[in-house]
């Protein structure tokens, strides 16, 4: 049977494990920060991303809003308008003043006008009656 070996030194700590472990809780500290940094930066883009989407959607009702109030204040202002002329017509007429004529809108739209696509193949058979 082989003799156990007993060293007395096994059991104390030296500077030499010190060291060692100051590394190792040094380089476990490094690649916790490096992860940590890395989350946070991730989690500060989401949050960046769905503050651009909160300030879309705010926008797109703000809009929404502005386009019924519009709507509904539109003709009420159009209604008094109207009123407004037609009161005042006769004081203009008294007084030697025209009212501006509006033109009347189109309600039709023009026709397109024809293309060059129909006149190119006559002035291809052209050319090519040249050669």
């Amino acid at each position: 049977m082989v003799a156990k070996k007993n060293s007395r030194y096994a059991k104390e700590t030296t500077l030499r494990h010190l060291w060692l472990a100051a590394l190792g809780a040094a380089v476990v500290a490094r690649r916790e920060a490096r992860t940590a940094a890395g989350n946070a930066v991730q989690e500060a883009g989401k949050l960046g991303g769905r503050a651009v989407r909160v300030a879309v959607d705010a926008a797109a009702v703000a809009r929404g809003g502005a386009l019924t109030v519009a709507e509904r204040i539109e003709p009420k202002f159009e209604r008094i308008g109207g009123e407004i002329e037609s009161r005042l017509a006769p004081l203009l007429a008294k007084l030697g003043i025209a009212a501006k004529t509006r033109r009347p809108v189109r309600k039709t739209r023009r026709p397109a006008a024809k293309s060059r696509r129909t006149a190119r193949p006559a002035a291809k058979r052209a050319r090519e009656a040249r050669r």
